[in-house]
């Protein structure tokens, strides 16, 4: 059974919500935190219901408005979101509120809104879906298992489109706590830069990006989601390709039928050692392109890379500031993705131009 991408919809630190020139003109910013670009929310969402809401909570409630709005669908089959992080603005309003108050009578309102489910739940409640609704929170496979979870509603028949997506934010305070552990630069990097000057560490990032999958096609598709799998922890860049072609081979694809390859390059040159051997490899005579410049590093970027490969397939072109530099956009009509979060969360997602457009 094949699967579409009917629409699509991301808020990130780049121009990519609305209706908006594909990303021809990048956001630069000099620093090593990448912060999204908030719309205005009441076209969206109903004011009196945003003053009760988060950031995150609005950011997603927004990307999957939007989404569903340009698929014209208002009660998806189901709603699955994936986020490694949760609603950590709320979670620290509540947690400095249990000290505050000697851990006595704290206001409930913040611990409510501090649940991982909590986006998916708003989603459900805005739109009245009743429908199945579920939330992964598995570190760098947040996305990959909703995208997982969609498919299997999917391919089952137990829904003809699923609404899923990916939501994650960086407050001071988790900035503050990862940045100890070395994962970003310690000296200011302009994000278009950031491959030309690798270092130890990245940028730190966050987003939202959400997709209406259904197993029909329908007039105005993006692309084809052919498959995706992820794997933990190789032990080396053989064991990874080993897992590229076996994923390949599963799809009945062959490398050569690979048009781009979008890798989840993120400026550390500790953990984009293993993108330049595949490169070597794997990956040679491939055009390689990146996204994490544009969007910043954290669990479930991938979605944005997954919205960057949809939208190319759809427009046929790819944006320079990727790193593409060949003439023959109009040509690829079959994208790999290549993604890894801290050298342990892997995945492979392969998106393709749908049979149908291709008639």
């Amino acid at each position: 059974m094949k699967i579409y991408i009917r629409a699509t919809a991301a808020i990130s630190p780049q121009k990519t919500f609305g209706a908006v020139p594909f990303l021809t003109e990048p956001v630069t910013c000099a620093g090593n935190r990448l912060q999204t670009i908030e719309p205005d929310y009441t076209q969206l969402i109903d004011a009196k219901l945003l003053r009760r809401m988060s950031r995150i909570i609005k950011t997603g409630v927004a990307t999957a408005s939007a989404c569903l709005r340009e698929a014209d669908e208002n009660n998806p089959g189901g709603i699955i979101t994936g986020t490694a992080y949760g609603c950590l603005e709320d979670t620290g309003v509540f947690l400095t509120q249990v000290i505050e108050r000697n851990e006595e009578l704290s206001p409930p309102t913040a611990f409510i809104q501090s649940t991982h489910n909590t986006v998916g739940a708003q989603i459900a409640l805005l739109l009245k879906c009743h429908n199945y609704n579920n939330t992964f929170v598995h570190r760098g496979f947040s996305f990959e298992s909703a995208l997982l979870d969609a498919l299997l509603l999917l391919k089952d028949q137990e829904a003809e489109n699923v609404l899923v997506g990916s939501v994650d934010e960086l407050t001071d305070t988790s900035f503050s706590i990862l940045e100890r552990f070395g994962l970003y630069r310690q000296a200011p990097v302009s994000n278009l830069d950031l491959y030309a000057e690798p270092e130890k560490g990245t940028i730190a990032g966050e987003g939202s990006a959400f997709f209406l999958l259904s197993n029909q096609y329908s007039p105005g598709t993006y692309a084809q989601l052919d498959g995706i799998t992820t794997f933990y922890k190789p032990g080396n860049s053989k064991e990874a390709e080993k897992q590229i072609r076996a994923f390949l081979s599963a799809q009945e694809t062959d490398i050569k039928d690979i048009d781009l390859v979008i890798t989840g390059r993120n400026g550390d040159l500790r953990e984009d050692v293993l993108y330049e051997s595949l490169q070597d490899s794997v990956f040679s005579n491939k055009p390689l392109v990146n996204y994490k410049h544009l969007c910043g590093e954290y669990p479930t970027a991938v979605s944005f890379a997954l919205w960057m490969a949809a939208t190319i397939l759809k427009t046929g072109t790819v944006p320079p500031v990727t790193g593409y530099s060949r003439a023959e956009e109009n040509d690829i009509k079959k994208i790999l993705i290549y993604n890894h979060y801290g050298h342990k969360h892997h995945s492979l997602l392969l998106v393709s131009q749908s049979a149908e457009d291709k008639r």
